[in-house]
């Protein structure tokens, strides 16, 4: 799982939808691979306005990474190509292949497996199965 990907998910769970506590989920027992991959600096630029900073800061803390800017880099600051190198490094190559995500509402957590999260809730946690009799 890219690191990226975990700016993009929340918790599944019906009861968190309506918590800001559920963003970010938080990685634990997270073990890391670095797989570099061609850097793309031009997507880099165009995925920077849809990242929520502050869930980055948190997740790259937790992750060990050194700590990014306090303020999300815009303008010229997106011209620097080691801040893009960076960001490229954390966001795209570095991948989580074991451990799992916890949500802080609820504290589910969804296992990280292979490189694979499992996003599918217990029963007991998520909505109704459809039913052909309804």
């Amino acid at each position: 799982m890219k690191v990226i990907t975990a700016n993009f998910v929340t918790c599944a769970v019906k009861e968190c939808k309506t918590s800001p506590a559920s963003f970010p989920l938080h990685f634990h027992d997270a073990e890391l691979e670095q797989q570099e991959l061609e850097f793309q600096p031009e997507f880099i630029r165009n995925i920077i306005p849809r990242i929520d900073w502050e869930a980055l800061r948190a997740t790259a803390t937790e992750l060990g990474f050194p700590s990014l800017p306090d303020i999300k880099p815009e303008g010229e600051a997106l011209d620097n190509e080691q801040t893009l190198k960076d960001l490229h490094r954390l966001l795209l190559e570095t991948h989580v292949s074991e451990g799992k995500l916890v949500c802080g509402n609820c504290s589910h957590a969804y296992m990280i497996k292979e490189g694979i999260a499992n996003f599918l809730l217990p029963s007991h946690l998520g909505e109704a199965p459809y039913s052909m009799l309804d």
